[in-house]
């Protein structure tokens, strides 16, 4: 199927399916333990409908807004996602340059297989870089040096990944990394002979953010080197340093919890992302949509709230929004359009997506993000008073 007769995002994921070999697909697409969690992430979009109303002016519609302190076009932005070469050989420029293009964030990796400063070079972005809080905090403060200097806009700690989910499907697959010929992966990568040439030609995997801390040990060994990074001890007190260390706009990305926004507001970040991290972590953990409301009346309006977790169509964004959200973040609505056609495959995703919501959004008839209220969602078995 070509990109033109993609038409929405599950029609990108049939194409991505179509082009990786099953160990790369299934590392997009898998989640933890019995991926309840993962189905949840988008199922929990059905609980919620949307009450339009009608004879209103909607002659033009206006999706901009601000986000960490940025002007966007649309309030979705691209999260961050490990080792997007795994899934095309133009890797995460080419999803940078879509962004871009977009008029919307970008969010480099730690995990990710290009430099920040190469990232920076695609243009001025809006950029905003993934960090964890390490073990070596002396690698922690150069990621921050580093973006700093590349004119990076906005920060993004990781909190719920201490130790890796169980995520079963990956050892099914027989999925390592780097990606490389075995008899359980033979013949899936033979069936795609594209993906395999571009990895013959490039089989140097990299975590090019972090080589030059270890030396030129291999994927693997990089791997093993960040995994044994990830820091069990982080605390609250980290988290603040860290605040302090950046000193500018500052996301917390997985917090589910009113308790855990609170102590956001508390040491100073002024964003959070409510996320279970696709689904990858914490089986059982609550779709993120889930969570909005509880959360935005706890804090009020004092952090920007990012849904990050199962944004398949634009319903799912207002929805989101209407509950008190202030953007959405998508990871593998974009990974299945990389997949499926490098940046080509990455702004068709984001462009049937945008569509998707400025028809929608017209169709609820408001003309601007703004003019959304909690009026127009309910849950299924509630009716508007």
């Amino acid at each position: 199927m070509s990109l033109s007769r993609c038409h929405n995002i599950a029609d990108l994921r049939r194409v991505a399916q179509s082009r990786l070999p099953a160990p790369m697909f299934h590392y997009i697409d898998g989640g933890s333990d019995d991926e309840w969690s993962l189905r949840r992430n988008t199922t929990a979009f059905e609980d919620y409908q949307l009450w339009p109303n009608y004879l209103r002016d909607i002659s033009s519609i206006d999706l901009s807004t601000t986000l960490f302190g940025q002007p966007i076009k649309w309030p979705v932005f691209l999260a961050p996602t490990g080792m997007s070469r795994l899934f095309h050989h133009e890797a995460e420029p080419a999803v940078a340059r879509a962004a871009q293009k977009s008029g919307t964030f970008y969010t480099l990796s730690t995990m990710g297989t290009t430099r920040i400063e190469d990232i920076a070079a695609q243009g001025p972005g809006p950029w905003m870089f993934q960090i964890y809080i390490l073990k070596d905090r002396a690698l922690t403060a150069e990621f921050v040096a580093r973006c700093k200097a590349a004119k990076f806009q906005s920060l993004c700690l990781t909190v719920d990944t201490a130790l890796a989910g169980n995520r079963e499907r990956d050892r099914r697959t027989g999925m390592v990394l780097p990606p490389r010929f075995s008899l359980r992966s033979f013949a899936s990568f033979a069936a795609h002979p594209r993906w395999a040439y571009h990895l013959l030609r490039n089989p140097n995997f990299q975590l090019a953010n972090v080589v030059h801390r270890v030396g030129d040990l291999g994927t693997v060994s990089l791997i093993d080197y960040v995994n044994g990074q990830f820091d069990r001890t982080v605390t609250w007190d980290d988290v603040a340093w860290l605040v302090e260390q950046w000193g500018g706009p500052f996301v917390l990305k997985g917090l589910q919890t009113p308790a855990d926004a609170k102590r956001a507001v508390d040491v100073g970040a002024t964003a959070i992302m409510i996320s279970n991290h696709g689904g990858r972590q914490l089986d059982a953990a609550p779709a993120p949509v889930d969570c909005i409301a509880p959360i935005r009346d706890a804090i009020g309006n004092r952090l920007e709230l990012i849904v990050d977790g199962g944004i398949r169509r634009g319903t799912h964004v207002l929805k989101a929004l209407a509950l008190g959200a202030d953007a959405c973040s998508i990871g593998r609505a974009y990974l299945y359009g990389l997949a499926a056609g490098g940046q080509a495959g990455v702004e068709r995703a984001l462009t049937l997506l945008r569509a998707e919501v400025e028809r929608s959004l017209a169709l609820l008839g408001c003309r601007r993000l703004d003019e959304l209220r909690p009026e127009h969602v309910t849950r299924v078995a509630a009716r508007p008073s």
